[in-house]
């Protein structure tokens, strides 16, 4: 133990000078190699942790900090297509023509600032047979609001809902996918049902109609949510025309293969009313 006391003795003062003898020097290197090793593996573990838990954070199809809707089995034939960031004045109005054309009906995750500053078009959502979903006030990263923060945005874009259709789904979508523990605590405290997604069109880059198109094409399995987008949560009047492009060809395509386009509520299986 004198060997002990007097290393620590040395690093305290600053020192450096082994005090290991000949015979225990590879022995208490081997304890000391083991130590940093210890420590690093430890230290590596925590930053791996780190990292997974930041991905899972932003990661669509992760469960770490809840349970969200993701989408069925694969291989199922049904498909849920989903718009992000609306109302959007005209291409809301415009892709709702092209889901007419088709006969099919979307879930549109909306914001409640765009959706103050035209009911008309929230209200012709659901007229038109759609269902229109919770997208927060403001589009905050949630991963960085307080619970209060995210309390009230939950609560403002629900009562802009409110205000403009009435009855709607308890559907939430986190903007920008992001959420903690303490966001979708919060949102089932609301009475709020999370959902995400397993496809997305990177759409909201302003791709042109073709790369849009392939890539959701290159990730359907059957029984997906495909992300797209309608507006943007950057400015109002965003050009989506390119995404309703993509739709109609992608509706035309996979109903040519057996497929069915449903809503969220269709997909889960169950009524999601307020």
């Amino acid at each position: 133990m004198a060997g002990y006391l007097a290393c620590a003795s040395c690093a305290i003062a600053g020192k450096v000078t082994p005090v290991f003898t000949a015979e225990t020097q590879g022995h208490r290197k081997t304890i000391y190699n083991r130590g940093v090793v210890g420590t690093f593996a430890f230290g590596a573990g925590v930053a791996a942790a780190a990292v997974a838990a930041g991905y899972q954070s932003m990661a669509p199809t992760g469960q770490l900090f809840g349970r969200t809707f993701t989408g069925l089995a694969s291989g199922t034939k049904k498909l849920a297509l989903t718009y992000d960031d609306g109302p959007n004045d005209p291409h809301t109005l415009r892709l709702l023509e092209v889901l007419a054309k088709h006969d099919v009906k979307a879930t549109f995750f909306l914001i409640g600032r765009y959706v103050r500053r035209r009911p008309d078009i929230a209200r012709e959502l659901v007229r038109a047979g759609h269902v229109v979903g919770n997208h927060t006030f403001s589009h905050p990263n949630l991963i960085f609001a307080s619970e209060e923060q995210t309390r009230a945005q939950l609560q403002d874009c629900e009562q802009a809902l409110a205000d403009a259709v009435g009855e709607h789904s308890r559907l939430f979508r986190p903007p920008f996918g992001g959420r903690r523990a303490a966001t979708l605590r919060t949102a089932r405290e609301l009475r709020l049902e999370p959902v995400m997604w397993n496809v997305t069109g990177w759409d909201w880059k302003g791709k042109p109609s073709r790369y849009v198109e392939q890539r959701v094409t290159r990730q359907i399995r059957g029984g997906d949510v495909i992300l797209l987008h309608d507006g943007s949560h950057a400015a109002f009047g965003a050009d989506r025309s390119q995404t309703i492009i993509a739709t109609d060809r992608l509706i035309a395509r996979y109903k040519s293969e057996g497929y069915e386009f449903v809503t969220i509520p269709a997909m889960m299986g169950k009524s999601v009313l307020v």
